[in-house]
């Protein structure tokens, strides 16, 4: 089963793939003429009542089928607000080449003579909520007339996402859903038939520029409600914690503080004035200030812990009492990556190794990159937290789902790289879960990465990485 909304991301992703959608969309509208086949003779009455989606668009595709019919075409609105490019070329095609067309342009206009088979495209996945005019008038004549009736995806009304039917939702005979089926649809009094629509399963599998739809931002939100982030690091290195906390602002964070040993706390503010800076005494992280790491972390969305924190043994002692007392969600990087196996922690982590980091930790590797994902996805359902094992081919795993991603060059092997990406997964992961963090930040790290090299080659730093993270982010999709 597939909700609505993460359709629209594998649709997406299958289109970065080399699918385009509207190779899609003919495979879709094949496949419910196919439906209407079955169901009517030869010069049985079809009428197709479309709206202005791409749910329309499935069935602009399906009248050019269904010749052999008694065919018309109702459009609920003018055709110049058909709202995509590929709808509107499919109703395009309809008027040119002669079919019975109309357009409805309020809701006393429509009527019905009740054919003998009604495809219901007014309404997809991607809407919620009541009907409104003129699809709740034209629904009730549905749902009046005596004729079979053929809902495209999902019947007219029903949300995509959780399966709720509106008041006066169609009231479907027969749903022809696209490559899974959805929630609700097993509940109705209907006949389901799943088509397969040629979307590649890779298109759930890997990351691409479509999972960037799963993140939103409310237009009328404050400071602090998309994320304030804590970065625990620092000591015998300033570059790593700053760039992590730099790479999480550009991510999104609304607020990010680093907390570090005060010796290196005046070098890490001079790395930018964004930076809300923390010292704690000493020269290096201590099992005395894990106290207030937890006050600090406590009122944060999400913690980065390691970035240039060092091996010593008090220092990974202070990251194991942490991960031990805290319970809110961290992403795990470098030094304190070894101390994850030993502990036992309540905490929701994203732990962040290279391959040579994940042997350490206990977990295994493997030259393909498929023995890969299962390898990992056994050590993440062994310890229970999410993993991001980088490589060539990133993988994202937490026991249960596994995600592959391919952006990034070779150019980023340059030190800071991981940090940038730390902090990328940290400002994602104070908003949305892990997983889906984890998947995401390597996603646009490397496409960061990509965009960088396009420029400089094998010439780019981690900041250029930083630099990169709003373009690769916000300007990712298509």
């Amino acid at each position: 089963m597939i909700t609505g909304s993460e359709m629209a991301v594998v649709d997406e992703n299958a289109a970065a793939l080399g699918v385009p959608r509207k190779q899609l969309m003919e495979s879709s509208g094949n496949a419910v003429a196919r439906a209407v086949e079955r169901i009517a003779d030869q010069g049985a009455s079809v009428r197709i009542v479309a709206g202005r989606g791409n749910n329309g668009g499935d069935a602009f595709v399906a009248a050019r089928f269904l010749d052999a019919y008694d065919l018309s075409v109702s459009l609920l609105g003018r055709p110049e607000t058909i709202t995509t490019e590929i709808a509107r070329q499919n109703w395009t095609a309809l008027e040119q080449s002669d079919y019975e067309t109309e357009q409805v342009r309020d809701a006393s206009q429509f009527a019905l003579d009740d054919p003998d088979v009604i495809v219901d495209a007014m309404l997809g996945t991607g809407i919620s909520g009541p009907l409104r005019e003129p699809t709740a008038t034209a629904a009730a004549r549905i749902n009046d007339s005596e004729s079979t009736v053929v809902s495209v995806d999902v019947p007219s009304g029903m949300d995509g996402d959780t399966g709720a039917l509106a008041a006066g939702a169609v009231e479907a005979d027969r749903v022809v859903t696209f490559h899974d089926t959805k929630p609700g649809l097993d509940e109705l009094d209907a006949t389901v038939t799943v088509a397969d629509i040629g979307i590649p399963d890779t298109a759930e599998l890997f990351v691409e520029r479509g999972d960037l739809r799963r993140l939103d931002r409310d237009p009328t939100s404050h400071k602090g409600d998309n994320g304030e982030v804590l970065v625990v690091g620092g000591g015998p290195y300033t570059g790593a914690p700053a760039l992590a906390a730099q790479a999480a602002l550009r991510a999104g964070g609304d607020l990010v503080r680093v907390a570090c040993p005060r010796a290196v706390a005046d070098a890490v503010q001079g790395y930018s004035e964004n930076l809300i800076v923390r010292p704690l005494d000493g020269a290096t992280l201590a099992p005395s200030h894990v106290d207030e790491l937890i006050a600090l972390a406590d009122a944060s969305d999400a913690v980065v812990l390691g970035p240039g924190l060092g091996d010593a043994e008090p220092t990974l002692d202070a990251a194991a009492d942490f991960l031990e007392r805290y319970d809110g969600r961290a992403v795990v990087d470098a030094d304190a990556l070894s101390v994850v196996s030993e502990v036992e922690t309540t905490a929701d982590l994203i732990c962040t190794p290279h391959q040579g980091e994940l042997l350490k930790m206990g977990g295994e590797t493997a030259e393909a990159w498929r023995d890969r994902a299962d390898r990992v996805a056994d050590f993440a359902a062994q310890i229970g937290q999410t993993m991001l094992v980088k490589g060539a081919y990133d993988i994202v795993s937490d026991g249960t789902r596994t995600r592959v991603n391919r952006t990034g060059n070779p150019g980023m092997t340059v030190g800071g790289s991981g940090d940038v990406l730390a902090g990328v997964v940290s400002a994602l992961a104070a908003t949305c879960g892990e997983h889906d963090a984890a998947a995401i930040g390597a996603y646009v790290t490397g496409r960061a990465g990509d965009l960088v090299a396009d420029e400089r080659g094998n010439g780019l730093v981690a900041t250029d990485l930083v630099a990169a993270i709003p373009r690769a982010l916000w300007q990712g999709t298509e």
